[in-house]
This record gives structure tokens, C-alpha cells and sequence, in this order.
């Protein structure tokens, strides 16, 4: 039928704004929009909402209806009726760091690559999804329910953007999230961070220890001030042939500085790391006892040792559609008056989070630990033969001729937010190289990002048209 051939084909209409969409890429990639800290005006600071804002106004000059919600989130909405599909990307971006070869916040091309923050993750993918937008308008395509592109401005520091985005505003009835890979994501295990306390420092001999900087990766380095003798410090340095690790060892007045090496790895791959704390921890179990070591440590080395499976805690499981926990110590911080741990968990997507919580609280109590939760965030699962998993897998095949696969991941995107609703869908493909995400010369391939764009566009005509 006609009608068909035209759907076959809608997506390709993407290309003749590739210009104009690198033109405007270009402009979002100079606002610098780090979350910083929150003010009554910002809620992730001035940048973010300066992202959020501009992108706003750029799709009212393209002639759609837009929305900010307290600089939160906002959308950009095409067509009417009750029901609402959605596509949903973020504009703040992770800190530029260290490395770079040209300016972070200048979208600098060489050949087919476009360089700068955020260009992958996520503002292309906004960007593109705008424009999507605007070639359904421009085709006077008259859609069967309302479309929009909602925008969020905090989702690199834990995703409140949306959740309160959605307190305002209603759930589309589907939704997809290009801030992810090629095929469909439609299982993400769930999150579960906390820190333990103890109400004092009580390790007798620990002067200071600490390591790692965020709750969400392996530490990479460690470091334990700790008070002993001669003596100790000999039986240290031979148990270093009983535990694995790189130690050095720095002799000072009444003891020793131990330097733990370890290698840094995303929470969600805690194997593809090698955790400086947790080995750090089982050295000292090899020459003190617990009393003299404290609460904190003698959890982390009874409760954990090195282990990312989360064994010893009595929590380890895995399942068929998301594979096993994983059991991440991602920093310690022991000094004269505080002693933390913080530890991030990701669960099977079948699995009860609420219950790992609470099995975890009663351990930590036996060490007289108190327990701060800082986020627990549900799994997200959409069944392999819902219809809006065959949408995607249609629209991706009309547009490169290949099957979509589907695939679970321990990571965490705007698609949980949606309570089942949505799914992660591109735009990098399984193909391509690294692409440098959350490093210095973040980069997309202009051919390949355009592709992405006709799914995009592909994926959103077949949400809006089907009854």
C-alpha cells in the first residue's frame, strides 16, 4: 500500500537538516552546563538551566508549544490528543577534565568527527530528537497522539530532573531514551546506594585511611595512616606475598603510610576494576585484629573482603534476564571523629530491592553501624514481546536492514524513571569504537550519528501513527 511505503521510509527525511542540526549542536555545546550547586532560581545551577532554556526556546522558534518546569526538565510537544508518546535526553554534561586536545566547549570537526562535552551524552541526542520534531511538523504529518521531547538538566547527578519533572507534569504512555546503545535496552538492574557509620572513629590504630572518590566506581587508589611498631610493619610488608595488590610503604614518626594501587571501573563492572580499599582493608586483617582496626574496616574485610558478588553479605543472586549483583566499595573515609564506607549495589531486575536493604541494615547493626540510604532506584524490565519492543525492533530495521537486539545492562538511564514505560534506544552503535563518553575528546561520527537520527525519526512517525 502507499501508506505503507511512505511509513517504510519516513525516517530518511532526517538528512537534509544535517547543517542545521550541527549549526545548533554547535551553540548547545558552548553553554558549559555542569550541575553545580543548587540555588532557588537553579535547581542544578546556571548553566544547566542556561542549556535547558536555550534548547526550550530554539523548538518555540521551530513553532512548537514548550513547557520549563522550574528549570528542572521541559518538552517540546507536536500534535494533540490524550494520549502522549515521549523521547527523552538530558543537556547538562559530566566536568570537561583533563586531556583534551581543543577547547571542550567548542564543537570542533575534524573530517567526519565532531569533538566537545556532551556531544554523545546526551546533547547530540537531544538535539536530534528536536529535530526529528521539526521534520514531522515540516511534513504536515498529522499525528494520532501528542509527541514530546522532554529535556532534563540534571540527569549526571542522579536524575531528580525528571522525578520531579513527572510531579507536574503527566507519564507519556511510551517512551524511548537515546542516551544509551544500539539495540534495545529493556532491562536495567537496580540501584541500591548507602553509607555505614559508625558513631565514632574506634579503630585504635588508624590514623587516617582513605579511599576513593565517588560511590559509583572502583577506587583506584588507597591510602592507610596507620600507628604501629618495627615489628608490624615487617609483618605487613611479608603479607604482602599472601594478598594481592600494589603496596607501598612510607615509614613515619610511630608508624607507617601504606599506598594501595588498585585500578578504576564503572560500579556496574566492579570485576573490570580492582578495588585499592578492599585489598588495602584484608592486608591490615593479616597482622591487627579487629578492635584495633575498627567497625568500619572489620565490616568491609567480614562482610566483603574483595569480593563483588556480594557472597559473604548474603545477598549474591543473579537471573536469567540480567545476570548477577554486583557489590561495589566505592569509598572509605576514617579520620580522628568520622568513620564512613559507602557502597553501591546493583540487583537483578527480578529481584526485591527493598529486601536487600533491610537484610543489609541488620548486618551493619551488628557492627553498631547506622545506615544512610542514598538512593535506591527500582529496575527497570519490559517484556522481550511487548508492542512497543516490536516498534523499535520495526523502525531500527526499516532504517538499517539489520535485526535490534536486546540487552540488559547495570547501568542507569532516564528510561527507569518512566515506571516501565520506556527503554534505552541508541545512538551509539555496536559497531563503532569508543567514543571517549565520560573522557577528554568526547566525539560522535557525523555518518553514523545521521543514521541514528533516521531510527530516531523512524521510531518517533511509528509511535505517533499507530492508533
Amino acid at each position: 500500500s502507499q501508506k505503507g511505503a511512505v511509513s517504510m521510509h519516513f525516517g530518511s527525511r532526517i538528512y537534509q537538516y544535517e547543517n542545521a542540526f550541527i549549526d545548533d549542536l554547535a551553540k548547545l555545546i558552548s553553554i558549559p552546563s555542569v550541575c553545580t550547586t543548587a540555588t532557588e532560581e537553579y535547581p542544578f545551577g546556571e548553566q544547566s538551566a542556561r542549556a535547558l532554556n536555550w534548547i526550550l526556546k530554539r523548538a518555540e522558534e521551530m513553532g512548537f508549544e514548550v513547557a520549563n518546569v522550574d528549570n528542572y526538565a521541559g518538552h517540546a510537544e507536536f500534535g494533540t490528543g490524550e494520549h502522549m508518546s515521549a523521547v527523552l535526553a538530558h543537556v547538562d554534561v559530566v566536568p570537561a577534565g583533563d586531556g583534551w586536545d581543543n577547547d571542550p566547549f567548542t564543537l570542533t570537526r575534524k573530517g567526519d568527527l565532531l569533538f566537545g562535552r556532551g556531544v554523545l551524552d546526551d546533547k547530540g541526542a537531544a538535539m536530534m530528537a528536536l529535530y526529528c520534531l521539526k521534520a514531522l511538523k515540516d511534513a504536515d504529518v498529522v499525528p494520532k497522539r501528542r509527541l514530546r521531547v522532554i529535556f532534563g538538566a540534571g540527569e549526571e547527578v542522579g536524575m531528580d530532573d525528571l522525578r520531579v519533572y513527572f510531579r507536574h507534569e503527566p507519564l507519556p504512555d511510551k517512551a524511548f531514551t537515546p542516551d544509551s546503545d544500539y539495540g534495545i535496552c529493556n532491562r536495567e538492574k537496580g540501584i541500591l546506594q548507602f553509607s555505614l557509620h559508625a558513631a565514632e572513629n574506634n579503630a585504635k590504630i588508624v590514623r587516617q585511611f582513605q579511599g576513593g572518590t565517588v560511590i559509583n566506581a572502583v577506587p583506584s587508589s588507597a591510602q592507610a595512616d596507620i600507628c604501629c611498631t618495627k615489628q608490624d610493619i615487617i609483618l605487613l610488608k611479608q603479607a604482602c606475598e599472601h594478598v594481592k595488590g600494589n603496596f607501598t610503604f612510607t615509614e613515619n614518626e610511630g608508624g607507617v603510610v601504606i599506598h594501595s594501587q588498585g585500578k578504576a571501573s564503572h560500579a556496574m563492572q566492579p570485576e573490570e576494576g580492582f578495588n585499592a580499599v578492599t585489598h588495602l582493608t584484608a592486608l591490615l586483617f593479616q597482622v591487627f585484629a579487629p578492635e584495633q582496626l575498627g567497625d568500619v574496616l572489620t565490616f568491609i574485610y567480614e562482610q566483603i573482603h574483595t569480593q563483588c558478588n556480594g557472597e559473604l553479605l548474603g545477598i549474591a543472586q543473579t537471573d536469567e534476564p540480567s545476570g548477577a549483583l554486583t557489590c561495589n566499595v566505592g569509598k572509605v573515609e576514617i579520620f580522628q571523629q568520622k568513620a564512613v564506607v559507602s557502597i553501591d549495589i546493583r540487583y537483578p531486575v527480578t529481584s526485591d530491592g527493598n529486601g536487600i536493604m533491610e537484610h543489609i541494615q541488620s548486618k551493619a547493626s551488628q557492627y553498631y553501624l547506622s545506615f544512610h540510604l542514598h538512593h535506591l532506584n527500582l529496575p527497570l524490565y519490559m517484556e522481550e514481546h511487548a508492542p512497543f519492543i516490536s516498534l523499535l525492533k520495526q523502525a531500527y530495521q526499516t532504517a538499517t536492514g539489520k535485526e535490534a537486539n536486546l540487552y540488559a545492562t547495570g547501568g542507569g538511564t532516564y528510561a527507569r524513571t518512566v515506571q516501565g514505560r520506556c527503554v534505552a534506544f541508541g545512538p551509539l552503535f555496536e559497531d563503532e569504537p569508543n567514543r571517549n563518553m565520560h573522557d577528554a575528546n568526547e566525539h560522535i561520527d557525523i555518518k553514523h550519528f545521521m543514521k541514528h537520527g533516521e531510527i530516531c525519526l523512524q521510531a518517533m512517525y511509528d509511535m505517533i501513527m499507530e492508533p
